[in-house]
């Protein structure tokens, strides 16, 4: 049974930043992990993805530029969001896929609870 579990949610002012971590349990073997991101509603999208043992990353253009997803070690995943905006408030969800990469919700295959983001103006 794999687990994954987000901390580091929290409310700021914009301009802020903030750091969220992924810990992985159980037996686990993720290619491709990623976050992904559910503002009220509004439907779940794509913010990052990491693969190829952590040497490729990938960024949705609203968020370029301002985070950085990063694999801690084997089984931590990380998102440093700096330059916060008020758009950028939501769920944010991390998600592992087992097989290729790619930004898409249908590919991942396991998913942790989520961590709130407020950022207010």
């Amino acid at each position: 049974q794999v687990q994954l579990v987000e901390s580091g949610g929290d409310s700021v002012q914009a301009g802020g930043s903030l750091r969220l971590s992924c810990a992985a349990s159980g037996d686990f073997y993720g290619r491709c992990r990623g976050w992904f991101r559910q503002a009220p509603g509004k439907e779940r999208e794509w913010v990052a993805i990491i693969y190829n043992g952590g040497l490729r990353t990938d960024y949705a253009d609203s968020v370029k530029g301002r985070f950085t997803i990063s694999q801690d070690n084997a089984k931590t995943l990380s998102l440093q969001m700096n330059s916060l905006k008020p758009d950028d408030t939501a769920i944010y969800y991390c998600a592992a896929a087992r097989g290729a990469c790619q930004p898409v919700e249908t590919r991942f295959d396991y998913w942790g609870r989520g961590t709130q983001v407020t950022v207010s103006s």
